[in-house]
């Protein structure tokens, strides 16, 4: 077994391809649906000496099977949202602390210290079911802020507005995470000229909206919002750790995640930085249930393994990540 102070302490690429090619060989031995499925491919542990030989379980496989590198008694069980009759994915926590410590030292990796923020969450279609990892996360980071005004709010655009105005300019510092199509819900009712406040969308427009391109959403956000930038986080059900944007639509991963991008033509080679591709993932927080994820979005990697999420594969069911389809 992998300790998480050697996965959270990951400093360096050699560190991380190190441990990477660890945890796969302990989820090859540990995981029979990944087992099986590099059995498929003919892939034997012993033939993966980098992380381009390592295969990718498609995403998929969270919706039809238990996903599990562990023996443990599941802790939590995250599902994704979705719309009648749609099958959702489930994850399988069996060690909550690891999702935990992935997000606080994510956060503070990218945002420093929680205490200096005040936490708005306007995540209506989250809150409205059970099971989302991403209301879980966020409340908790509302806890650790230790500031008396931080919490959720569902329909409470009023509440919201009044609060946001009242903090900003009082000159505290705010983050507002919000579901996007209910961020631009608020702009429709509130036009804002914010100057201490990070507005940091989470994406999905949950069918209440179309979808947009990202350039034309951001747009309206910061014109609605009076802020020069949109922040972005991108994370899933299926893993339990997040990349963040500080504008621009550029993902960073926190030290123990990073993104390869396979050809859309053949699942099982790479193409180079710039150019479009499906985007996997390596979380390696992920070590009770599989590190290795195929992605259904498309995206671009950029040469300091920064990326982009541009869309997602056609025939992909439309779930709440952060996704504006092109």
């Amino acid at each position: 077994m992998i300790p998480a102070s050697d996965i959270f302490s990951i400093s360096n690429n050699k560190q991380f391809e190190k441990i990477a090619l660890k945890v796969f060989r302990f989820q090859y031995d540990n995981n029979s649906i990944y087992h099986k499925f590099c059995q498929f491919l003919n892939v034997e542990k012993q033939q993966v000496k980098s992380l381009q030989q390592i295969p990718f379980l498609p995403i998929q496989f969270f919706k039809s099977h238990e996903i599990l590198s562990s023996q443990e008694k599941i802790q939590e069980t995250f599902t994704s949202s979705g719309t009648t009759g749609m099958s959702t994915s489930r994850h399988l926590v069996t060690d909550i602390t690891l999702y935990e410590e992935s997000y606080r030292k994510g956060f503070s990796q990218f945002y420093g210290n929680i205490e200096n923020y005040a936490v708005l969450a306007l995540l209506p279609s989250y809150l409205e079911r059970e099971g989302s990892s991403l209301i879980y996360m966020v409340d908790d980071l509302i806890k650790l802020s230790n500031h008396p005004e931080s919490g959720f709010y569902l329909n409470n655009y009023d509440d919201l507005i009044q609060k946001l105005i009242q903090l900003d300019t009082a000159g505290e510092n705010i983050i507002l995470i919000g579901v996007t199509y209910a961020l631009l819900d608020l702009i429709e009712k509130q036009h804002f000229q914010l100057k201490n406040t990070i507005i940091m969308e989470t994406g999905g427009m949950k069918g209440k909206r179309k979808e947009m391109i990202r350039e034309e959403l951001h747009e309206l956000l910061c014109k609605g919002f009076g802020v020069d930038a949109i922040h972005s986080e991108y994370g899933m059900t299926e893993l339990l750790s997040q990349a963040y944007s500080l504008g621009n639509g550029i993902f960073e991963c926190p030290n123990w995640m990073q993104v390869l991008i396979r050809d859309t033509e053949d699942a099982l080679s790479y193409i180079e930085n710039g150019k479009t591709g499906g985007i996997n993932v390596i979380d390696l927080a992920n070590i009770n249930s599989c590190s290795f994820i195929a992605t259904q979005d498309l995206g671009k990697k950029q040469p300091n393994n920064s990326f982009e999420v541009l869309g997602r594969f056609d025939n992909s069911d439309i779930r709440g990540c952060n996704l504006m389809v092109l």
